[in-house]
Parts: C-alpha cells; sequence; structure tokens
C-alpha cells in the first residue's frame, strides 16, 4: 500500500487533508478508501508472525490492535488536529475512560471541571473513585479556583470546553499553564467545538478526545470516538491499555468516519452560520427567558470564545419562561426538529437535558450547573433557516 508523503501533507491545505490525509491505496488503485473487514491477517512464514508481534517489523497482526481502514481514519484526524499520533476507539465515552484510565494508579489525584456530559461526570465521580482516584470538581472559570484543585498528586486535568449543556467555556491557556507547571496532562474534550473550530494542542493541552459519533459522523449513522496526542504518550501508555482492553472502533465505522471528515469543515461552518441565526431568533422571541451561545455578545465568555473558537459553534442553549409540562408541550408540537440525544448531526436535534443526558445528576446538582427544567439543547443542522425559525416559532406559539 502507497502513503502520501508527509512533506506533501504538510502543504496541503485543511480542506485538502480532510480529503486526501492519510490515504493508503491498495494495488488495485481504488478512488475511494479501502475498506478491510478482516479481523485478522496472515504472515508468509513463522518468523514473520514473530517479527511482526514484537513489533520489529511493520504490519498489521489483529484487528482489535490496528486495521488499514482504522489507521486511515486516525492519519487522517490527527493531522486535521495537528497532533503526532491518533488511536480510535469504538465510541466516544470509551475514548474519555481510556485516555483517563491508561495512565492513572489508586493513589493519584485528577482535577475536572465540574460542568460535564452525563456520563462524563459518572466516570470522574463514581468509577474513578472506586480504583482508589481522588476527584476534585472545579465550578467555573475563576483561575483562582483552579489552581487551588492542585495537589502533589496530581496526575490529569480533565474538562470540557464549551462544556454540554450550558456551553460555559474554560480558559485554555490559563489551565494548561497550571497543568504544565505541576506535571499533570491535561485531556480536553472537544466535541462541542469540533478540530474545526478549536485546536486545544495549539493552546497547550496534551490530549484531545472526540465523539467521533457526533460532528465527525455527522449523519446520525455510526459510534465512534478518538484520542489525540503526543506519539510518545500514544506508544508508551495509551497503546499497551487499548491492546488489553479492546474498546476497538470496527472498520466499517472507520470507513464511514473517513467519509465524514471529507464533508466535516463544510458542514460545520454552514450549522455555525445557522446557529447564529436561530440564537439571535430566539433571544428576540418572548418566550424565551434567556439564550446561551457562546457566537452572541450576551454570553458572559463571548471574548474568551472569540479568542479560543473560530465561532460560536454548532449548539444553541435555552431557557423557557415555563414549567416542565410546558417546556415537554414546546418540545412534542415541533414538526421538523426532532427530539433526540444526539448532537453534530447534518438534521436538527433537540433534547430536554435535565431528562434524558443528565437525568443521573440529583436536582441540586443540575441547578448548580444551571440544568433546570426549563433548559433545553438544540443541536442546529443544515436545514434552510427559514424552516428551522418557523418550526421553533410555531412550537412556542401556543405557549404564549
Amino acid at each position: 500500500m502507497q502513503t502520501k508523503t508527509k512533506d506533501k501533507i504538510k502543504r496541503w491545505g485543511k480542506a485538502t487533508n480532510l480529503v486526501r490525509g492519510g490515504v493508503r491505496r491498495t494495488e488495485i488503485g481504488e478512488t475511494s478508501e479501502a475498506l478491510f473487514l478482516t479481523s485478522g491477517y496472515v504472515y508468509a512464514s513463522a518468523a514473520e508472525a514473530e517479527a511482526r508481534f514484537k513489533g520489529k517489523t511493520p504490519g498489521f497482526v489483529y484487528s482489535r490492535f490496528g486495521n488499514p481502514t482504522v489507521s486511515m481514519f486516525e492519519k487522517r484526524l490527527a493531522i486535521l488536529e495537528g497532533a503526532e499520533g491518533c488511536r480510535a476507539t469504538s465510541t466516544g465515552m470509551a475514548a474519555v475512560f481510556s485516555a483517563l484510565m491508561c495512565q492513572l494508579r489508586a493513589g493519584d489525584h485528577v482535577i475536572s471541571s465540574r460542568a460535564l456530559f452525563g456520563s462524563c461526570f459518572y466516570i470522574l465521580s463514581e468509577i474513578l473513585p472506586r480504583f482508589g482516584i481522588e476527584v476534585t470538581f472545579v465550578d467555573d472559570n475563576n483561575i483562582e479556583k483552579w489552581r487551588c484543585a492542585f495537589q502533589d498528586n496530581t496526575r490529569c486535568v480533565f474538562l470540557e470546553t464549551p462544556s454540554n449543556p450550558s456551553l460555559q467555556l474554560l480558559d485554555l491557556t490559563k489551565i494548561a499553564k497550571l497543568t504544565r507547571a505541576s506535571g499533570a496532562r491535561l485531556i480536553i474534550d472537544n466535541v462541542f467545538a469540533t478540530p474545526i473550530l478549536q485546536s486545544p494542542l495549539e493552546f497547550g493541552a496534551d490530549i484531545v478526545v472526540y465523539s467521533a459519533t457526533k460532528h465527525i459522523d455527522g449523519q446520525g449513522r455510526c459510534l465512534g470516538g478518538a484520542i489525540l496526542s503526543s506519539q510518545e504518550f500514544i506508544d508508551g501508555e495509551l497503546q499497551p491499555f487499548l491492546r488489553h482492553t479492546g474498546p476497538a472502533l470496527s472498520p466499517f465505522n472507520a470507513w464511514i468516519l473517513l467519509k465524514g471528515l471529507e464533508t466535516l469543515q463544510l458542514r460545520v461552518d454552514q450549522m455555525c452560520k445557522n446557529a447564529v441565526a436561530v440564537a439571535k431568533f430566539l433571544e428576540a422571541h418572548k418566550q424565551v427567558k434567556k439564550v446561551v451561545y457562546p457566537g452572541l455578545k450576551s454570553h458572559p465568555q463571548y471574548n474568551l470564545a472569540r479568542r479560543q473558537m473560530l465561532s460560536g459553534g454548532t449548539i444553541v442553549s435555552f431557557y423557557l419562561n415555563r414549567r416542565k409540562k410546558l417546556v415537554f408541550n414546546f418540545l412534542d408540537r415541533l414538526n421538523l426538529i426532532d427530539i433526540s440525544n444526539n448532537l453534530g448531526d447534518s438534521k436538527t436535534l433537540i433534547t430536554h437535558p435535565a431528562t434524558t443526558t443528565h437525568q443521573r445528576l440529583s436536582k441540586t446538582e443540575r441547578e448548580s450547573l444551571g440544568i433546570t427544567d426549563s433548559l433545553v439543547r438544540l443541536s442546529v443542522g443544515l436545514e434552510d433557516i427559514s424552516d428551522l425559525t418557523e418550526d421553533l416559532n410555531q412550537a412556542l406559539h401556543p405557549l404564549c
């Protein structure tokens, strides 16, 4: 199989790399990336098998360890992110868990933002402590609170920015500086910002994780995740963990995600334009109490968003002037927009976080994060903006 040279890749622009980065063509010379639906591989001799397993000669040995199609996806995403290495996983949550557990031991300490996706919060608040790992949660962007959270045994810092679903932003540069001074590693869940809008490694992050299920696929077809970092971390700590615990991405899903990367920038750019328009429409609607969107000047961290992100993103959260029952009535009256807990899709999707993605949290915990019964999260898609605003307006109208 043939690959493009590193020198040529470095000269290509982002749009070109999204289409051609990491391509490995077989001797057949196929246009589309080849789909290798195989669990294992054969060797010319027993000696070759021995050398391959010892890592003395290049090649694949088992698709739980590596696969040509998966490898193409990993290389393309690494080029886009500007990372030395990437490993794909079966889901985004597998990526989060593996990025943490491959480097943590009993007695270690982790710092995390409290504003997290529900499953991420569960890992940090419930699972890690079972293994003797202490976790400290920081509530907001107050840098002194982050500074005070560090301990001698702090090994990792984990955060989302923007957060799910409250769209809270954290100052990556300042937190990265604190993390590096302590000798810990900074892990960023960058799923809301996408690699198109925000590059955490450029702000000092050590590890970036994605749910590729979201914008990277972007069409509701498959699950997937990814972890990006230095080659030293990938080879020395992450790969042995993945190899022996098995959260492998299927070759078929990797092929779908490769196709998703080809149109990622086009989709995200248009979704962001639609999101701005929707956010402005909602902000002016009398039935909407508050809109939370990093691209609006009303967002408390608007200036930080402008420094860290290329635009406000594809997600708009907003509060209605109504109780849960009437919020549900609003959701049920939508005709075009679908109720779904997924996000980053070409179709516009809406969910009620307090009863779906964050329902495991206590009421007190939810309210401390701004996740009240009146909050809804809207993932803006690619439909005509006039159709989206018309659907929102007619669903809001009976509430007047």
